[in-house]
């Protein structure tokens, strides 16, 4: 789960630090330096910031998607654990058996043991990739969730530019009064709280 609190991160601050970028430079090109320069003269742009860090540890879709993953992670683990230790059986049988076969029962095993070895070898690269596509299904849906609130937040409240800071980030200094971060979670929430329970994938890669 570390990795994919570092990759969710990441695109957070994609999502947050740059949302505005398209909508503050949208003036018409005859206007370039007329009102908007002159905003920017005044300080009267409306700036705001969000803690990545923290939105991250209390937004509730990414906490719960978060255990989901984590679950599905250990579960396609042991399964894999299971299928690995009952291989490893077969071929200590095999090994302790092998001076009673024939030749031609001897290859016949052996040959069932590669299939095996390499069906399982499928499988660990099989459910690799699942979870890495489910990474970054649940990447794409958090980039869209926070991007769309922050689009209607900023709209709401007169935001042309909204920041975002976390620790070790570019950011060395903002006033407390411009972090929106409560007030961002809380209705991130809310609107979690409203959208039906998330459902993820639970089908078993065949053998």
């Amino acid at each position: 789960m570390k990795n994919l609190s570092l990759i969710l991160n990441a695109i957070l601050i994609i999502a947050v630090g740059y949302l505005y970028i398209d909508e503050f430079f949208e003036a018409d090109d005859d206007h370039e330096n007329s009102e908007s320069s002159i905003n920017l003269a005044e300080g009267s742009i409306a700036i705001a910031y969000v803690n990545s860090d923290t939105l991250l540890t209390r937004y509730d879709y990414y906490n719960e998607v978060s255990v989901q993953l984590e679950e599905r992670r250990v579960k396609l683990q042991q399964e894999y654990t299971r299928r690995a230790e009952g291989l490893q059986k077969q071929f200590a049988d095999y090994q302790r058996t092998m001076a009673n076969l024939t030749i031609a029962q001897a290859r016949a095993v052996e040959e069932d043991l590669g299939r095996k070895r390499q069906n399982l070898i499928q499988y660990q690269e099989t459910i690799t990739q699942e979870l890495l596509q489910e990474e970054a299904r649940i990447t794409q849906e958090l980039y869209n969730k926070v991007a769309s609130y922050l689009k209607t937040y900023g709209e709401e409240n007169n935001l042309q530019v909204v920041l975002t800071y976390s620790a070790g980030s570019g950011l060395l200094y903002a006033n407390e009064d411009l972090d929106i971060t409560d007030m961002v979670v809380a209705g991130l929430n809310s609107l979690n709280s409203a959208e039906p329970e998330i459902e993820t994938t639970d089908s078993e890669p065949e053998n």
